[in-house]
């Protein structure tokens, strides 16, 4: 059986800029796929080309296994998206809005039921623009489902959302997942793309430069993990340098980092280094290679430039 969603060589140029270039990737039936990139790497384009808000250059869509460009309103019965923003009448009530969305689709979910779902009781007859930032995402998300479609869009959909928020919407794009639903996630929050993604496709520039699980893209990552360290007492950076594994020290006095290439051999030889010195450690973390120690070892820039 065909994935629910299956781009092939999508292209998207604004005039001589080239925002989206051969871009392909599945999305299969229960999976949370995310887009992971910086701002102007391509994402929302992509997005808006996959559901409809723009015409491609070039490419294939393939969604529910109907051809998205040739029958665009067939599509969109199977879909639902929640874009950056949702822009409503300032004075529409979220059991407003739920109905008037759901008067557009053949077999809408109850509106009373997408209110409980999507945690919106205590504002459901309030007016649009009386509601935080987390219950009008909470509202968008609501309205993407008032369809009850089978592969959902989410642009950047925790941008902008304090960290309560933010883990309450994660909560509900997980439960579309347990229900089989195929998500495509655009983000550029490294944490979320770890903690939610079944599987990050990294775009850059336009391009996806590599696909995987989040953990098999760090396993394969060429990044060494990090030791922090402090102590009581100043050390010398020339004493460290030597000893098994250690690489790349940043050292000042009485603290600072390096890199491994063997995590037990440089704990061993450190720990035993510091004793014979009468050096106690005050605190040492160790800290593994993230997605955004791939995406700059992908791409040669970090997240945040």
């Amino acid at each position: 059986m065909a994935a629910p969603l299956i781009v092939e060589n999508l292209r998207k140029n604004y005039g001589e800029i080239c925002a989206v270039e051969n871009v392909s990737f599945i999305a299969n039936e229960g999976e949370i796929l995310g887009l992971l990139g910086p701002n102007g790497a391509g994402k929302t384009s992509t997005l808006e080309s996959v559901i409809g808000l723009r015409r491609p250059d070039g490419g294939a869509i393939r969604v529910c296994g109907i051809n998205a460009l040739s029958e665009p309103q067939k599509v969109k019965e199977h879909i639902g998206a929640q874009l950056q923003s949702t822009a409503l009448q300032d004075k529409i009530t979220p059991r407003e809005a739920l109905g008037l969305f759901g008067s557009f689709y053949r077999n809408p979910a109850p509106v009373d039921s997408l209110i409980e779902r999507f945690s919106l009781g205590e504002k459901a007859d309030a007016p649009f623009d009386s509601l935080s930032g987390g219950q009008r995402q909470r509202l968008a998300l609501a309205l993407a489902f008032v369809n009850q479609p089978q592969v959902m869009f989410l642009d950047e959909p925790t941008s902008g959302l304090d960290p309560q928020s933010r883990r309450v919407l994660h909560e509900s794009i997980r439960q579309l997942r347990r229900e089989g639903k195929t998500v495509l996630l655009t983000t550029h929050y490294i944490e979320e793309a770890h903690q939610l993604c079944d599987r990050v496709a990294i775009i850059d520039r336009g391009k996806i430069v590599a696909t995987d699980t989040p953990d098999h893209l760090i396993a394969a990552a060429k990044a060494l993990p990090v030791i922090e360290l402090k102590t009581n007492r100043p050390v010398e950076a020339n004493q460290l340098r030597p000893l098994a594994g250690v690489q790349d020290v940043n050292w000042q006095q009485t603290a600072g980092s390096f890199r491994t290439s063997s995590v037990g051999a440089t704990l061993v030889a450190l720990v035993q280094y510091l004793e014979s010195q009468n050096v106690q450690i005050v605190d040492l973390q160790l800290r593994q290679p993230t997605l955004e120690d791939v995406f700059i070892e992908l791409t040669g820039s970090s997240l945040r430039d």
